[in-house]
């Protein structure tokens, strides 16, 4: 199993020293004033069941529940009704850019009770606002749950998480975002990850494909475009010509690892001094053997377990130290830590002592 995961952490790595290609700038930038908006609303699911929430743990779903039906005609002052299919929930949803009224969009559902499942379950019509507080959509279906739940008498199963669901197209835009693209004189191209390199590069190649400089690098992340200078009709038409321009762009050298399920992942940038590696090789081996002694049969006494205990530490045959030439590549830097046979996450250790020896020159992440 180790030699199957580090022949993937291998093929990882020889992946991606291969040199990138060119990409689009709608790739590699967002567009100022193109952007989604947050929405959330507090509401009510129904029709579950009998896996709602208990209204004596959570009385904010008893409150919901009654002034909805009050604003349906329906009085319920003073009563006492414990109904179990029913659970309070937050909706969230983003509004896309340029969404107009009428649209759908698709919203997340989430209980905030003590619910079980959220499995079969109705969303009552729940207004969503945004950080304005105003109310740009409302939103209402049935929830397809994230999970399912198996429970009898001595025993319950649980898989995925039923308490939260989503429902496809379950909102309908109310309200439009007061934002129009026509009036920009400038828009600016927000770099998703911030180089100079590559900002340099989205310029060079915008001022070639229009024949002229009409963009601008302001720093690292922002380039500014000069929508006249573009001498389109509109402001859409020259983002719809920039945004399918190729790009090299430039990368920071990475190391990228997960601690709980051993991934390392390296871009092709990385570099190592000299340095030499070499990898413990003690081996402690404790094993519980427990000897059960009876008495004969129609003795008196009483049966004894007698705790027997083998512990030993091993020290494997030594491989010495491996070395590793100043500046090596990303492929052999991976074939000399595979040289000493080390597993991920012995090899995750090797990398961040190389990091602190300050021979490994890259970011190091760990996750």
């Amino acid at each position: 199993m180790i030699r199957f995961i580090m022949a993937i952490v291998v093929w990882m790595a020889l992946a991606f020293s291969v040199t990138a290609g060119p990409v689009r700038i709608k790739d590699l930038v967002e567009f100022d004033g193109v952007r989604g908006n947050d929405l959330v609303g507090y509401g009510l699911v129904v029709g579950l069941n009998g896996s709602g929430d208990g209204l004596r743990n959570s009385p904010f779903t008893e409150e919901i529940m009654s002034n909805i039906l009050e604003r349906l005609g329906v009085n319920v002052a003073g009563e006492q009704f414990r109904p179990k299919n029913v659970a309070a929930v937050l909706v969230t949803a983003s509004l896309p850019p340029f969404a107009r009224t009428g649209g759908q969009v698709d919203v997340t559902v989430s209980a905030i009770g003590d619910a079980k499942s959220l499995l079969g379950g109705t969303l009552i019509m729940t207004p969503l606002n945004a950080a304005d507080g105003a109310i740009y959509a409302v939103a209402q279906g049935t929830i397809i749950a994230g999970g399912a739940v198996a429970e009898g008498d001595g025993a319950k199963v649980t898989q995925g998480v039923p308490t939260a669901g989503v429902i496809p197209s379950g909102a309908r835009v109310e309200r439009e975002i007061d934002f129009n693209l026509s009036d920009l004189e400038d828009v600016r191209l927000a770099l998703r990850d911030a180089d100079f390199t590559t900002a340099a590069r989205i310029e060079e190649a915008i001022n070639k494909n229009f024949g002229r400089r009409v963009a601008l690098m302001l720093d690292s992340g922002t380039v500014s475009l000069n929508i006249e200078g573009t001498r389109m009709i509109s402001v859409a038409h020259a983002l719809g010509r920039i945004e399918n321009i190729s790009v090299e762009p430039e990368r920071k050298a990475r190391v990228i690892v997960d601690q709980r399920s051993g991934t390392i992942v390296m871009g092709e940038d990385v570099r190592i001094s000299r340095v030499a590696v070499s990898q413990g090789n003690l081996v402690l081996r404790i094993q519980e053997a427990p000897l059960v002694v009876q008495p004969n049969p129609f003795a008196q006494g009483e049966t004894v377990v007698i705790p027997r205990t083998d512990a030993a530490i091993e020290e494997e045959p030594g491989i010495g130290l491996a070395e590793i030439p100043s500046g090596a590549s990303l492929s052999e830097v991976i074939g000399g830590l595979n040289a000493l046979g080390v597993s991920p996450r012995d090899m995750i250790d090797i990398l961040k002592s190389i990091k602190a020896a300050g021979a490994l020159h890259a970011e190091f992440i760990v996750r």
